[in-house]
């Protein structure tokens, strides 16, 4: 869970408190000058301060006097301080002063945790916002901040695709990020160097659409004073990106299906095939399935298309991805703002995490530039989102390293005792331990043979 520093007068109370937040790397200190040598040289992610410390035990000066020094060297350390109620007064003041969170004495060990696990994970995101503003965060294709197992997944079929020529569709929702994805298959393949034209098929009238994909010779139709070169001639060597094929008038699907026959065409008004190299990838967020039996689109342009679907999966699917995505855009969106803005408020990271996302990733990055201009503190808030807060159980999803660790290791000797038909001497062999430890892992996870 991170390291913790424990700055505490009462050697019984930290003693205590060492023993019930074992789950930590914790660290002690009994006054300022202790607990600084521990800031400077382990840098602890979460630091738990006493306000009465000598040679003030009954005030604050000397618990607000550490505070200030800590924020000095580590201020991206979250401290936590500890007040009774006489002294709420001194709490809030160190609140001001920039203090993570407080908790009231007598210590109830539940909410102390509860607030540790949420100081840790808001600074673990913190340290990734670091690690992206910096660019030095690891992406799994270039464009695409992802870090959840349905993108990551997506992303290493993407990456096979992109070695060969076959004709990509991709699929999903509005706003997934088909086109940062076909430009990553552009970007990682032999074409890379030649030119990634895109086309939106639904944003061009069906009139001037074939005009635009082939281009036209001089005097095709009325206004037409010059030969043109269309989107799939200037992509010669390099990607045609079809955005939003589903919308293409069904008149047009015949001369697209030939040119992806046998890669010619000619130009609008023109006789002379013109040939061209190019890889196509396609994209809809259309069921083109149902468009075929309603005969709005030609099934054998969808088989031509789709020699490999990739479905994209929605937003709400990507756990972890939003906030993740959050972050990127606050830190695009401030320097392009000039704002010079922390990051998010725990109660908008909840939100963030727990809302549905409908309009997905192109939603999120608006509600994210809409909040860097409407936020007046230094974090992003619910309200300047303008996305509804979580409820209770969402602000409390995030279960213990511990906890997580136990459900891996019960499931894991629950398989493989039953692949052994309950045989603890082979089992143990296959999961490298020794048999009495077996035992005792088997008698902790409250297993019985």
């Amino acid at each position: 869970m991170g390291k913790l520093l424990l700055v505490e007068d009462d050697a019984g109370l930290r003693s205590q408190l060492r023993w019930a937040l074992e789950d930590h790397d914790v660290f002690v200190a009994g006054n300022q000058d202790e607990a600084m040598a521990v800031v400077r040289k382990e840098a602890p992610q979460v630091v738990i301060l006493d306000l009465g410390l000598p040679p003030d035990p009954d005030g604050a000066t000397e618990g607000l006097a550490t505070l200030k020094a800590i924020q000095a060297v580590r201020p991206e350390t979250k401290v936590i301080v500890s007040s009774g109620n006489e002294e709420k007064a001194h709490a809030l003041k160190a609140i001001e002063l920039g203090a993570y969170d407080f908790y009231p004495k007598p210590v109830d060990l539940d909410v102390l945790q509860m607030i540790i696990r949420r100081a840790v994970y808001l600074s673990e995101l913190e340290k990734e916002n670091r690690k992206l503003a910096k660019g030095t965060v690891s992406s799994p294709l270039n464009g695409v901040i992802a870090a959840s197992a349905p993108m990551l997944k997506l992303c290493r079929t993407i990456e096979r695709v992109a070695k060969s020529d076959v004709n990509v569709l991709l699929t999903g929702e509005s706003g997934t990020g088909k086109e940062v994805l076909a430009q990553a298959i552009h970007e990682i393949s032999p074409r890379s160097g030649k030119p990634f034209i895109a086309i939106n098929c639904a944003a061009i009238p069906e009139n001037l659409l074939e005009s635009e994909l082939f281009g036209h010779e001089k005097g095709a139709f009325t206004g037409a004073i010059k030969r043109t070169i269309g989107k799939v001639e200037q992509a010669d060597g390099g990607t045609l990106f079809l955005d939003e094929i589903g919308d293409m008038p069904i008149s047009l699907q015949a001369k697209m299906l030939r040119f992806l026959q046998d890669r010619t065409f000619e130009r609008v008004g023109g006789r002379v095939p013109i040939e061209v190299d190019v890889h196509v990838v396609s994209a809809t967020n259309r069921k083109l399935e149902r468009m075929i039996q309603e005969e709005t689109f030609r099934e054998d342009l969808f088989y031509r298309l789709n020699d490999l679907t990739v479905e994209i999966p929605p937003l709400r699917e990507r756990e972890g991805d939003a906030i993740l995505l959050a972050r990127y855009f606050m830190n695009k969106y401030s320097r392009e703002f000039a704002r010079s803005l922390k990051g998010f408020t725990e109660r908008a990271l909840a939100a963030i995490n727990a809302y549905g996302w409908p309009g997905n990733v192109r939603e999120l990055e608006s509600k994210v530039k809409r909040s860097i201009i409407m936020a007046d503190d230094k974090f992003i808030d619910t309200e300047d989102l303008g996305i509804p807060e979580a409820d209770d159980e969402a602000m409390e999803v995030f279960p213990t390293l511990r906890e997580v660790r136990e459900d891996a290791e019960r499931d894991l000797v629950l398989r493989v005792l039953a692949s052994t038909k309950n045989n603890v001497s082979v089992a143990a062999k296959i999961l490298g331990v020794s048999r009495p430890t077996l035992y005792d892992l088997m008698s902790n996870l409250g297993l019985e043979r």
